[in-house]
C-alpha cells in the first residue's frame, strides 16, 4: 500500500509521531492498558491526526494488520507446535542431558546454554524457560553453587533466539516491515545468536553473574506454579482424564540425533531456497528448472516449518499416544501465542499507519538531518522504545515501521536489511527492567529480589544486546 500525499508539513508529522509514541507508552506503562488495545487505539488516532480520510482509515489500518498477520501468524503457529511436540515427548530433556554428559560438570552451564539455543529455535522465551526450569534446577542440585551459573546461560540463550531468529514474531515482523528476506534473516541470525550469546551471556556469567550467590529454590515447581493447570481446576472431565492419562503414560524419549535433526531440518530446507535464489540472481542457476523450483518451494520458511512439523508429528507425536492426544498437544501449543500474534499484528498496523500518512518519511528525513547512520538510528530508536515500555516485540515492530520508508528508499542489499533487523533486535533486548514481563519471570523463577535481578539479568540483557549490535555493525560495513 503506497503512502498517501502528506497533508501536513514534515515538522507537524514528526510531532504527531512523537505524541503518538508518548501516548502509547503512557497507556501501556501508566494506565496499564493491554498493548494490543493501546496499539489499536493509537493507530486510529494517529491516522486521524495525520489527515488520513475517515472513509479510508479503517480499511488502511485493518489492511496493514492483515498483511502483518499473513506473514507472522503462520510462522509463529507452526514454530509453537514444533516446540510443544519436543517438550511433551521429552526432546528438550534428551537434548540437555546429552550435551551435559558430553561437555562435563565444569561446563554444565555452557551445555545448558547450547541446549537452550537449539531448543529456542522454534519455542518462545517464556515457554522455553518454563520447560527448562526442571532441567536447570536438576543440574544445579547435582553440581551445586549459585543457581545463576546454570540459569543465566539458559535464559539468555532463549532471549537471544527470541530476539533475532525467525520464526519468533519480533524478527519476522521486522524483516517483513523492511521488505527483507525472512530466510536470510534466519540463516544469518542463528550464528549471530550463538556468537552474541557466548560473548554477552556465557562469558558474562563466568566473569560476574555466576559469582552472585543465589541459592537453589525450586519449591514453586512442586506447588504447580510452572504454568500447568491443575487437574482439579478443569471443568471438563474428559479433558482432565486425557491429561492425567498422558502424564501417566510412559513415553520413550527420542534419540539425541532425532531431536537435533528436527531442529536442523528447517535450516537445511531454507538454505536450499536462499542458495538457489542467490545463484539465480547471479545468473549461475537456470530459471526454468523443475527440481530447483521444487527446492525453492520447500525452502520457503512457512513450507519448511510445515514439513518439519509433519516430520515431528510422525517421529515424535506417535510416541505421545493416539491421534487425539497429538491433536490436544498441538491445540495446547496455540493458546499461549494468541496474545503475541495479536500484539504483533497491531504493531504492524501502527507502523503501517505511520508509513501511509507520511510520518515514516518525515522521521527518516529528520534522522538524516542529524547525520546518524541508518543502522545507528535503528538501534537508538528501538532502545528508547524498549526502555520506555518494556515490550521487545512492540519495540521491534514499531521501530521497523518507522524506518521502513527510509530502508526501502535506500535500496539496500538483502544482507544490509538483515543487519538492520539485528540492530533493531539489539535495541529491543537491552536494559530489561521492571516494566518487562520477562524481568519478573526470571526474578520469580530463580528466587531473586529486584536488586539482584537488576544487577544480573538486566546487565546480561544489555551485554547481549550490545554484542548483537556490534556484530550487526561489523557485517554492515564489511559486506556490501
Amino acid at each position: 500500500m503506497e503512502p498517501m500525499e502528506p497533508v501536513h508539513s514534515a515538522g507537524v508529522l514528526l510531532l504527531i509521531a512523537a505524541v503518538a509514541v508518548a501516548v502509547l507508552l503512557f497507556l501501556i506503562i501508566k494506565l496499564r492498558w493491554h498493548a494490543f488495545v493501546a496499539l489499536l487505539v493509537i493507530s486510529l488516532l494517529t491516522g486521524i491526526a495525520a489527515g488520513i480520510p475517515l472513509g479510508e482509515l479503517a480499511g488502511v489500518a485493518t489492511g496493514f494488520f492483515g498483511t502483518t498477520l499473513g506473514s507472522v501468524a503462520l510462522l509463529v503457529g507452526l514454530g509453537a507446535m514444533i516446540g510443544r511436540l519436543l517438550e511433551v515427548t521429552g526432546g528438550a530433556q534428551v537434548l540437555a542431558d546429552t550435551l551435559i554428559n558430553r561437555f562435563g560438570e565444569k561446563r554444565a552451564g555452557f551445555a545448558l546454554g547450547i541446549a537452550a539455543l537449539l531448543f529456542g529455535l522454534p519455542i518462545f522465551f517464556d515457554a522455553g524457560l518454563v520447560v527448562f526450569l526442571p532441567i536447570i534446577f536438576s543440574v544445579a542440585r547435582r553440581f551445586g553453587g549459585s543457581v545463576l551459573i546454570y540459569a543465566i546461560p539458559a535464559a539468555g540463550a532463549f532471549a537471544a533466539m527470541h530476539a533475532i531468529v525467525p520464526p519468533h514474531p519480533g524478527p519476522v515482523t521486522a524483516a517483513t516491515e523492511l521488505q527483507g528476506s525472512i530466510g536470510l534473516t534466519m540463516l544469518v541470525g542463528i550464528p549471530v545468536a550463538f556468537a552474541s550469546w557466548y560473548v554477552g551471556v556465557y562469558l558474562f556469567t563466568q566473569v560476574y553473574a555466576g559469582k552472585v550467590m543465589v541459592p537453589i529454590n525450586d519449591s514453586f515447581l512442586r506447588g504447580g506454579v510452572s504454568g500447568e493447570p491443575s487437574d482439579l481446576d478443569d471443568p471438563d472431565d474428559d479433558a482432565r482424564a486425557e491429561r492425567i492419562r498422558r502424564r501417566e503414560e510412559e513415553v520413550t524419549p527420542p534419540a539425541f540425533g532425532l531431536v537435533l535433526g528436527l531442529l536442523l531440518l528447517p535450516l537445511l530446507l531454507i538454505a536450499f531456497n536462499t542458495g538457489i535464489s542467490t545463484l539465480r540472481q547471479a545468473g549461475v542457476a537456470p530459471e526454468d528448472n523443475l527440481v530447483l523450483d521444487a527446492l525453492v518451494f520447500i525452502g520457503q520458511t512457512p513450507v519448511a516449518l510445515l514439513i518439519t512439523l509433519l516430520v515431528a508429528i510422525y517421529t515424535l507425536g506417535m510416541r505421545a499416544g493416539s491421534p487425539a492426544t497429538i491433536e490436544t498437544i498441538l491445540n495446547d501449543a496455540l493458546g499461549p501465542i494468541c496474545a503475541i500474534i495479536l500484539i504483533t499484528g497491531a504493531g504492524g498496523m501502527f507502523g503501517g499507519v505511520l508509513r501511509y500518512s507520511g510520518i515514516g518519511a518525515a522521521l527518516s528525513d529528520g534522522l538524516a538531518d542529524l547525520g546518524l547512520p541508518l543502522i545507528v538510528s535503528a538501534f537508538v530508536i528501538s532502545t528508547l522504545l524498549r526502555v520506555a515500555q518494556g515490550s521487545a516485540t512492540v519495540a521491534l515492530t514499531t521501530t521497523a515501521g518507522l524506518l521502513s520508508t527510509a530502508v526501502i528508499a535506500a535500496d539496500l542489499s538483502d544482507l544490509k536489511v538483515v543487519c538492520l533487523v539485528l540492530a533493531i533486535a539489539a535495541g529491543a533486548t537491552v536494559l530489561s527492567h521492571v516494566n518487562d514481563s520477562g524481568f519478573w519471570l526470571v526474578s520469580r523463577f530463580f528466587g531473586m529480589d529486584v536488586k539482584t535481578t537488576l544487577r544480573t539479568w538486566t546487565v546480561m540483557e544489555t551485554t547481549l544486546g550490545l554484542a548483537i549490535f556490534v556484530i550487526a555493525v561489523l557485517l554492515w560495513f564489511v559486506f556490501p
